[in-house]
């Protein structure tokens, strides 16, 4: 990804914001970075375009998926210097409560890093952090530069 490298030629490497602001699907979610030091916090705010139940007002389970994996790819970019996005391999994604129309937080953790394959999990929340409304594991592909 052309963006990566001309942020860390700019040594704005860790600038995460300005790496959700290159991915279109991320603009589209409405996707910012909340960092504090070397925590990130995902936020995607309520937008009646992600609803996918009328009923409840739901956000829609594309929508949480794909929150939960950029959550993911967010981290392993602020983890490690790379040229390029890593590539999902697989993702399992359990989906607990309905999300409601409201923002959306999310956090994740690598839990294995290795020189070609990574392991996060991911979890998203609304008001309560104890509370996720989904989490995920996924196993994604890296490209050192």
């Amino acid at each position: 990804m052309k963006l990566l490298t001309e942020l860390r030629a700019q040594g704005r490497g860790q600038d995460m914001q300005a790496i959700v602001e290159g991915i279109p699907y991320a603009r589209f979610l409405g996707i910012s970075v909340d960092r504090k030091g070397n925590e990130i916090t995902t936020v995607m705010p309520f937008k009646d375009e992600l609803v996918g139940n009328t009923l409840l007002p739901a956000i829609h389970g594309g929508a949480i998926g794909a929150f939960l994996e950029m959550t993911a790819v967010i981290q392993l970019l602020f983890d490690n210097a790379s040229e390029r996005l890593p590539k999902t391999i697989d993702v399992s994604i359990d989906y607990l409560r309905s999300g409601g129309p409201v923002t959306t937080y999310g956090r994740a953790i690598v839990t294995r890093h290795g020189r070609r394959v990574a392991n996060v999990r991911s979890e998203i929340w609304q008001v309560e952090r104890d509370k996720p409304i989904a989490v995920s594991h996924g196993h994604y592909l890296l490209t050192p530069y």
